[in-house]
């Protein structure tokens, strides 16, 4: 990973202070070490009128391994195969490694402390950032969303999956020049903002999000992140999209939103509110309701061995744990990154040997039969259907219903119908961008009716959320229970099968 910080100067304020900003010499080539490799400072170019330190990160993908969630794969660790492991983008593109770097090696300059030159240090710098490989999850859009309102210049650069083959199209990595003319930024409010907006960017860190990751995140955006127009997005990408952590940062910021507009400390304005006479009820989340209505279903059924199958970042999964009742919990989907974030969600590197026993995470697609997901009581499609392609649904339905063939089956899908409902959803959109349909209660009862039709179950219907006598819940599910077959029964279906035949 490759990062530099330039500066233009003159006689009387050479460029080259740069140096004492950054506690760095810059006639001397220095290294740190680090959790993950070794970091290199140096300076490709140092005269009075243009200064240039550069920060190489040389990351060791075994060191990363090996004190990464990866660690203990014997005990329900990282899900990640084992190429993966060391095969990725890690060492390459700048992301939340990098930003542990900055606050490693800068630490000093990222707080604007500068014994030598503390003038120079609380005076804003013609500055220019170079980040040749970003990953921009979000694309050039969110990258100029995120800088410009900061005060930078954004230059953007799209690098291409092949350039001997256009035709593939781009890439998830930018090149990233920022740019803040004199006047506008310190050096230390620049470094703060990268340690915050790289990992954002990136939209993933390699390492557990803990709760102080809050202070971290306070600290680096003091003066900035509670005025921030994509406020909301950086919380949630930086704390790992860990509700209650992103819950806390955002009141903590209009807090001092607060104590900004009226001129007065962040603790008058929390102590000014009387926490006993807050009594007013929240909504609670249809996500949080799809999934105990899904925990209601599978007791109602007595599974004990279930599949969470598209388990996307494990909450479910991590739902399931709680209640002993389920003896062995396996999470299933085809991205590999989902599969890393539910592994840090569900802390399964820290977990004791008792509870990981209990839960499996396994990389895998629902268009195929697969051995593994055989003799389970229940499995759970929870918003999974409307992700794929109609064409691909009876593969979907064979490769769970025909192969897999749990005991109970329960599907929840969105219910179109509803989205008249949602005011901040236009008309005949849907809602998730990814969504490839979205089916009325008509049309999913009689998908599913088939589909129990075909493979010998039976099914109900179960609303989820608060029912609309117009336009029904804003989820429908579906609970399908395999049908008791005897021998006569058997016997019976072949008897009429041959009569069919024979008529035929």
């Amino acid at each position: 990973m490759f990062l530099t910080i330039s500066t233009t100067g003159t006689p009387e304020r050479p460029a080259t202070d740069l140096g004492f900003l950054l506690h760095k010499h810059p006639g001397k080539s220095q290294a740190f070490s680090t959790s993950y490799g070794t970091a290199h400072v140096l300076y490709p170019e140092a005269t009075p009128e243009r200064c240039t330190a550069a920060l190489l990160l040389e990351v060791d993908p075994v060191a990363l391994v090996r004190r990464g969630k990866g660690k203990n794969k014997g005990r329900g660790g990282a899900p990640d195969a084992a190429l993966a492991q060391y095969v990725n983008d890690r060492p390459y593109a700048a992301s939340s490694l990098l930003a542990v770097a900055l606050s490693a090696v800068f630490s000093s300059a990222m707080r604007g402390v500068c014994a030598a030159r503390p003038e120079r240090a609380a005076q804003p710098l013609p500055l220019r950032v170079e980040v040749p490989a970003l990953p921009a999850t979000g694309g050039a859009e969110l990258v100029r969303a995120l800088f410009e309102p900061l005060g930078w210049t954004v230059a953007v650069t799209p690098v291409p999956l092949d350039v001997r083959f256009p035709e593939w199209g781009d890439s998830r990595y930018v090149q990233l020049v920022l740019e803040a003319p004199e006047g506008t930024l310190t050096l230390g409010e620049a470094l703060r903002h990268l340690y915050v907006l790289l990992p954002v960017l990136d939209d993933a860190k390699h390492y557990w999000v803990s709760p102080d990751e809050v202070d971290k995140l306070l600290r680096s955006g003091e003066g900035w992140l509670a005025d921030h127009p994509e406020q909301q997005l950086i919380t949630s990408r930086y704390l790992a999209r860990r509700r209650s952590l992103t819950r806390e940062a955002a009141e903590r910021l209009e807090l001092v939103r607060l104590a900004d507009a009226d001129d007065t400390d962040v603790e008058e304005i929390d102590n000014a509110v009387d926490e006993e006479s807050d009594t007013e009820e929240r909504p609670v989340p249809l996500a949080v309701r799809r999934r105990a209505a899904i925990l209601a279903a599978l007791t109602d059924a007595g599974a004990c061995r279930v599949l969470d199958l598209g388990c996307g970042q494990g909450q479910l999964v991590q739902e399931l744990l709680k209640d002993v009742r389920f003896t062995e919990i396996v999470g299933v989907d085809v991205s590999m990154r989902a599969l890393t974030v539910a592994s840090r969600r569900l802390g399964l590197d820290r977990m004791g040997e008792r509870l990981a026993g209990r839960v499996t995470l396994m990389q895998g697609s629902l268009a195929y039969t697969d051995k593994r997901l055989k003799g389970y009581d229940a499995a759970v499609l929870s918003e999974v259907i409307e992700h794929l392609d109609l064409a691909r649904l009876p593969a979907l339905e064979y490769a769970v219903f025909g192969s897999a063939r749990p005991r109970t089956v329960l599907v929840t899908t969105p219910n179109v119908e509803y989205n008249v409902r949602w005011e901040s959803l236009p008309a005949g959109r849907a809602r998730h961008g990814d969504h490839r349909f979205e089916w009325t209660r008509e049309e999913f009862r009689v998908w599913a009716h088939e589909v129990a039709e075909r493979h010998g179950y039976g099914v109900e219907f179960v609303p989820v959320g608060d029912e609309d006598p117009e336009v029904g819940p804003p989820t429908q599910m579906a609970v399908f229970t395999q049908a008791a077959r005897t021998d006569r029964t058997v016997e019976k279906d072949r008897t009429e099968k041959k009569k069919e035949e024979r008529a035929a």
